[in-house]
């Protein structure tokens, strides 16, 4: 039976950082579960904080390379893991996962992304995830829920937005469960998500990742105006702009809707 683990001692939570410790090892375990192992056999794990995640990552059979800045958690990481249990398949990295090089860790080899993710850097652990999307099989993990909603919201919806697209545009986005506050030391003031990400078996798009960005940016920052006016500012041919597509407002457009368009607009086509 899994135990609710108390504080732990010598590894304080820090505001600047964003942590909030996971308390409840039967949380850790189906986040670990959300991992399919299809494709890959290498894991990151952003924020390992007490190890509470760590403990049922390194039950799987992966090569697996935890990666946190907080000097206390690493001391006591390597304490409770590598010189107490010797894992053969764990790593532990001090690193700001944000100016990481990638390319050093597994030596380019596909690789999955896992971990209860500092809520003030999540939006940008997605983006730099995307960038490396050659690599990166799967993605799950715990967000603030609001923004674990935004990134698997369909169209039609106020949530729906820029993650939205550009996540959905290379990734299958399930929000898999939701996390109460009670089981986190200190409790955030709002709920958790965790969703999976499993990147699609064809995730190439007819358009340039910077094209469709710019379009997709463009659009959901005037998100209350129509195309006709929230694109106006872009390079559209003038056969393009007469498309009823323009009259139409960026939640009502699905990830194909906009990827197409951004093809358009890029190769000038009506």
């Amino acid at each position: 039976m899994k135990e609710r683990l108390r504080p732990t001692d010598g590894v304080r939570p820090k505001k600047k950082l964003g942590q909030h410790f996971l308390t409840d090892e039967r949380i850790a375990e189906k986040i670990a579960d959300t991992l399919s192992l299809e494709g890959y056999r290498h894991v990151i794990e952003i924020g390992p904080g007490t190890g509470v995640l760590t403990k049922f990552l390194i039950q799987k059979p992966i090569e697996l390379e935890a990666i946190d800045l907080d000097d206390e958690s690493i001391t006591y990481l390597q304490t409770k893991f590598i010189e107490t249990h010797k894992p053969k398949n764990l790593s532990i990295r001090k690193a700001d996962f944000l100016k990481l090089n990638l390319h050093e860790i597994f030596k380019g080899k596909p690789l999955a992304i896992t971990g209860n993710f500092p809520y003030n850097i999540s939006t940008q652990i997605v983006f730099k995830m995307l960038e490396h999307r050659d690599r990166v099989v799967e993605f799950t993990g715990m967000f603030q829920r609001e923004v674990a909603e935004r990134i698997c919201e369909k169209p039609g919806s106020k949530a729906y937005g820029i993650l939205s697209v550009l996540v959905q545009a290379y990734y299958e986005a399930t929000y898999a469960f939701t996390v109460h506050p009670e089981v986190f030391n200190p409790p955030p003031k709002v709920q958790s998500g965790v969703i999976i990400l499993r990147r699609k078996e064809n995730n190439e798009v007819s358009c340039s990742e910077a094209t469709l960005r710019h379009v997709v940016k463009s659009a959901f920052n005037q998100r209350r105006k129509t195309l006709r006016n929230s694109l106006k500012g872009l390079d559209i041919s003038p056969g393009l702009k007469e498309d009823t597509i323009f009259d139409l407002r960026p939640e009502q457009l699905s990830v194909a809707a906009f990827i197409d368009l951004s093809t358009r607009i890029e190769h000038g086509a009506l």
